[in-house]
């Protein structure tokens, strides 16, 4: 009796054989024409890629073929960080997923993203998304996303095993690509969850921002935010305020009408600087007028509670995940952290994904952009 998700992991230095170790254990657990299968390989196996996916389309047979180049990838509990390595993840949605190609143009009016297909602004579906971070505006995505199809949910990634534009690969189908975005739009209804762990734990208490404009905040709570956040400062322990030292953040509410807010209905954002004169902030983002905030740190500790914390009563038969590539042993100081935690959670080690130069989930009912964060979809039995 075949399984209905399975995930596979090779480190042959041959991409060949790599790739025909994770097919085959694929095939041995779900067998031929799953909807969705997702191959991730690293930097040194992306020269091959368009034969690695022509192998899985001709010996899988899937749905839909997605495939993007990482930095690094995991399957199961492990993580291949930097190494020659190939993860591969299969799955049956209960019907088809459907292919998506994007694209980014200039025009004299500004930049256009092509082929996003119809959307029914109402249903609750999920579109996993690769993207390349040197050619596609992910942030303009999900902008139009967030007006246009506000139910819709888009998880993924970053590809990350280039440092330039032209240097990473995509696929989806039969087709390699080095641009643009690629993505499978599941099914209505398909049997998922998404996660999106952040690694910060809040520091004082929420405020309201009183006064900002885009990125920079001149009030908090009607205050100077630059005196709110020195205050914050002063009344901190040793242990937060080194953290601190190391990088201050700021979380926003993104759905306001809850009644309280817990670490899910956070974005969290750098904060980028201040001006003393002017008594403000800059943060990595805009902040709107009355949203409430609160300041955050990170570490490995902050990062590793955040995680267990959010997956606290999760059980699912199969996962993909979208780790940041400043994760893993760089944050740790370990390999296996966030694969061992998500795959605890996940029957038969159907776990595989990759480490991103971004990573794509919804906050607070909306998508968006992170950095520093484990971005998963938890799949259940169909």
């Amino acid at each position: 009796m075949t399984a209905p998700f399975a995930a596979a992991l090779s480190q042959h230095p041959l991409p060949t054989h790599a790739v025909g170790e994770v097919i085959g254990h694929a095939l041995e657990q779900v067998g031929e024409e799953p909807d969705l299968v997702v191959l991730f390989v690293t930097a040194p196996h992306a020269g091959a890629m368009e034969d690695m996916a022509a192998a899985v389309r001709e010996v899988l047979r899937p749905g839909c073929l997605l495939a993007a180049s990482a930095v690094s990838v995991l399957a199961g509990s492990e993580e291949v960080e930097e190494q020659p390595a190939v993860s591969l993840w299969a799955g049956r949605l209960g019907a088809p997923a459907v292919p998506v190609r994007l694209t980014a143009t200039n025009t004299p009016d500004g930049m256009h993203i092509l082929g996003m297909p119809e959307l029914d602004a109402a249903a609750d579906r999920v579109l996993v998304l690769l993207a390349d971070p040197f050619s596609f505006p992910v942030d303009q995505l999900l902008a139009t996303l967030a007006e246009d199809a506000p139910a819709l949910r888009v998880a993924g990634g970053m590809a990350s095993a280039a440092r330039g534009p032209g240097g990473n690969r995509l696929v989806l189908d039969g087709q390699v690509v080095t641009d643009g975005a690629v993505g499978a739009l599941l099914p209505v209804g398909a049997p998922v969850t998404t996660v999106v762990s952040q690694g910060c734990r809040p520091i004082g208490d929420p405020m309201t921002v009183t006064r900002s404009e885009g990125q920079v905040v001149y009030e908090l709570a009607g205050r100077s935010a630059l005196e709110r956040l020195v205050e914050l400062l002063g009344s901190l322990s040793d242990e937060e305020r080194a953290l601190a030292q190391q990088g201050i953040h700021l979380g926003q509410v993104i759905d306001e009408h809850k009644a309280e807010f817990s670490r899910g209905d956070f974005l969290i954002r750098n904060v980028l600087g201040g001006d003393r004169e002017a008594g403000a902030i800059a943060v990595g983002d805009e902040v709107e007028l009355g949203a409430t905030v609160q300041f955050q740190v990170r570490d490995a500790a902050s990062a590793d509670e955040d995680l267990r914390e959010l997956l606290e009563g999760q059980q699912a038969a199969g996962a993909l995940v979208f780790t940041c590539n400043g994760r893993g042993i760089r944050l740790f100081g370990r390999p296996d952290h966030d694969a061992e935690l998500i795959d605890a959670h996940v029957d038969g080690g159907a776990t595989a994904g990759m480490f991103c130069a971004g990573e794509l989930g919804p906050v607070g009912g909306r998508s968006f952009l992170h950095g520093f964060t484990a971005s998963m979809l938890l799949f259940k039995e169909p």
